[in-house]
């Protein structure tokens, strides 16, 4: 093993985010760490959804042929993005999974609204199965549509049309618009109805007193991010989002917008989430990694969650969510099997003995797909494929 360690990653800002606290860790054996951005087939795409590219780790794949090639010896990857069925296969381990950040969903929304609290009608953006199926069960009368990029991205295409219409109401209220340049005639003569209606008006309000601060005032005071979200244009307009909470933290941005926690009972998420995986296969990189960033109860309750998940055979292309806590000497597991419409589930939760995890482990996804978990996953893999 050489002195510098060469680490593969996504070229995303959250990525890079992740990749450098590996970084800084390893760092701390005396050992020089390079990062080196790879272009992932997942990044080549943008216009797919996660759950078609992930049945093929388009986000995984290219990272760890750089390790197959020797020209690196390490990569980072977000577990969840990790196939099942990948890890093992030409000599990679999953080496290292450092402590796990928070592993639920949050539903961000412009005003802080919680879930209960939107309108019947209001659009959710996300770009998963699994937060599909789990909104439509939790909220049947809501509108789910797609939305795909990095986490800045996605706030921006949430907060442009809300930043947008803000902005030009001020505009309008210093009379820097023309507020309804097509009500007027060819002649600029007033429809006489809307004359009788002018005069019960009440125009006592002035500019000044409907908003506190001038335009420039009110653009100086927004955000990065904001500022970025009033030049975009979008084709949906979102009324909140569905984000994983670790991606807003890896990101820097849990405080830029107002976010609310859903339940993890009814939002289970999904195996491996806000967990970071560092594959290798030189057995002295393993062992370095493993003994500098490997966190055990991480470990084990990813292992829980993957295990199920590959039991049921699930992957990426059915709405799963399976989420396990060490507690003790027992590991508490929670699954939740949807039909894509989130019509249908099958649900249970286990403490499962914490020295033969793996294990029982089987025996509770086999016992999920006795009781129709494994007739719900072939009929969303039908759909799925239906629609390719």
């Amino acid at each position: 093993m050489t002195d510098t360690l060469r680490l593969a990653t996504r070229g995303s800002d959250l990525a890079l985010r992740q990749a450098g606290a590996v970084r800084d860790v390893l760092s701390t054996r005396r050992r020089d760490v390079e990062i080196r951005r790879v272009e992932t087939r997942g990044d080549e795409i943008r216009d797919e959804l996660i759950h078609r590219l992930g049945r093929t780790g388009a986000f995984v794949r290219a990272l760890d042929e750089e390790i197959l090639a020797g020209d690196a010896d390490l990569a980072v990857h977000s577990l969840k993005d990790v196939p099942t069925e990948t890890v093992g296969a030409d000599g990679l381990v999953v080496a290292g999974i450092p402590e796990r950040a928070p592993a639920g969903d949050v539903l961000v929304h412009p005003d802080g609204l919680a879930l209960d609290e939107l309108p019947a009608g209001a659009v959710i953006g996300t770009g998963s199965l699994r937060r599909t199926a789990q909104i439509k069960a939790s909220r049947p009368d809501l509108t789910v549509e797609p939305i795909r990029g990095n986490v800045d991205t996605r706030l921006e295409k949430l907060l442009a049309p809300h930043l947008q219409a803000e902005h030009e109401r001020r505009l309008l209220a210093e009379g820097g618009l023309d507020a309804d340049p097509d009500g007027a005639d060819d002649e600029g003569d007033v429809d006489e109805g809307d004359v009788d209606d002018a005069e019960d008006t009440d125009d006592t309000e002035t500019p000044e007193e409907a908003f506190d601060r001038s335009v420039e005032e009110w653009f100086d005071g927004l955000t990065e991010l904001e500022r970025s979200a009033m030049g975009r244009v979008v084709d949906v307009e979102y009324d909140a989002l569905v984000l994983a909470e670790a991606g807003l933290l890896r990101s820097g941005l849990a405080d830029a917008v107002a976010t609310t926690r859903l339940p993890r009972e009814e939002f289970v998420p999904a195996a491996g989430q806000g967990a970071i995986a560092v594959t290798a296969t030189d057995p002295d990189v393993i062992e370095t990694v493993r003994s500098t960033v490997d966190h055990p109860r991480t470990r084990v309750a990813v292992t829980v969650e993957r295990t199920v998940l590959a039991e049921l055979n699930g992957g990426c292309i059915a709405p799963i969510g399976v989420s396990a806590l060490v507690q003790g000497e027992h590991v508490h597991v929670r699954a939740r099997v949807l039909s894509i419409d989130g019509t249908e589930e099958v649900a249970g939760a286990r403490d499962l003995p914490i020295e033969n995890h793996a294990k029982a482990a089987e025996a509770f996804a086999a016992e999920l797909a006795d009781r129709g978990a494994a007739d719900l996953i072939a009929a969303a893999r039908e759909e799925v494929d239906a629609d390719d």
